[in-house]
């Protein structure tokens, strides 16, 4: 058989099959709905973190808590049945987080972080956590990796530093949903805040703006290692004397395997704390669990440490 009638031959099949109608089907793709996409520059969005960064000095909230633990590398998740709760906050670095027993409203934990150093204090086991809020031994106990500087660096987009961090704008994409089972991929705007490390200059966060309404509605932080430490995302934005917060922030820390969302019930900000007011103390009897020992200190009241 020759090449001339083999070539002839194929030219011949692709002229048939289009006619065929056998091997090819075609449908017509409905346009999505049309979005009023808002623009912004990059010093814009840059601009709009640094003024909100500067506007919030502290807040006091009340919170629904949902908390789920696991994940791929556990083979499970396991959820926590949600509990109320109160945050303060004050900047520089000051965090207390109560939570409250479902019913009851018995004291379910209590910590408190000055940004460096954090104690916990779980009062149904009656177990006093200390540590460093630097994670230097990872539990098995996924909940005893729980730092509250993790909760403080997520519940504020903190300010772009010059000295020490480079604002980059990036043009991406997000999934938005339009209907029940029906999403688009729309535009959206990310700052990628590159900073100076120890040894080089790292990605340290980024920052999803949403083109609806040029609100940040997700963060991302990365450790100097290039690993992604904090995904949160910000939901439901309301107005609370001129300043945009989010009634909704669910954070995922995916190296330690858990996720915490906060419902935002009551919000006052920039409302004076007291030192006080982040004040916790160790209670009489109450055992000792050194975190940041690998094998976890322990003690209780003139017994010294357990073993």
């Amino acid at each position: 058989m020759s090449r001339l009638f083999l070539y002839r031959a194929a030219i011949a099949l692709l002229l048939v099959i289009p006619s065929t109608g056998c091997l090819f089907h075609s449908h017509k793709v409905a346009p999505p709905p049309a979005i009023n996409l808002k623009a912004a520059t990059q010093q814009e969005l840059i601009d709009y973190i640094n003024s909100t960064a500067e506007k919030v000095k502290s807040l006091q909230a009340t919170v629904d808590i949902d908390t789920a633990v696991g994940g791929a590398k556990r083979g499970k998740v396991t959820d926590y049945k949600e509990i109320r709760g109160y945050i303060l906050l004050e900047k520089p670095a000051m965090l207390r987080m109560i939570g409250l027993m479902p019913v009851v409203r018995n004291r379910a934990f209590d910590m408190v972080s000055d940004g460096d150093q954090f104690k916990l204090w779980i009062p149904p086991t009656n177990k006093f956590f200390t540590g460093h809020n630097e994670i230097t031994h990872v539990s098995p106990k996924t909940l005893e990796n729980i730092r509250p500087q993790h909760l403080y660096d997520a519940l504020l987009i903190h300010r772009i530093d010059p000295q020490n961090e480079i604002a980059v704008l990036e043009s991406d994409f997000e999934a938005v949903k339009t209907g029940k089972n029906a999403e688009i991929m729309q535009p959206n705007y990310v700052i990628d805040v590159i900073r100076k490390g120890k040894q080089n200059w790292y990605l340290s966060r980024k920052i999803t703006f949403s083109r609806s309404d040029l609100l940040p509605n997700r963060q991302r932080i990365y450790d100097e290692n290039g690993n992604l430490v904090t995904d949160a995302h910000y939901d439901d934005f309301q107005d609370y004397n001129g300043m945009n917060f989010p009634k909704r922030i669910e954070i995922w820390r995916p190296v330690e395997e858990y996720t915490i969302v906060l419902k935002i019930l009551k919000l006052q900000l920039n409302e004076p704390l007291k030192n006080e007011q982040f004040a916790l103390e160790r209670p009489p009897g109450a055992e000792v669990v050194n975190l940041d020992e690998p094998h976890q200190t322990r003690a209780s009241d003139g017994r010294g440490a357990d073993k």
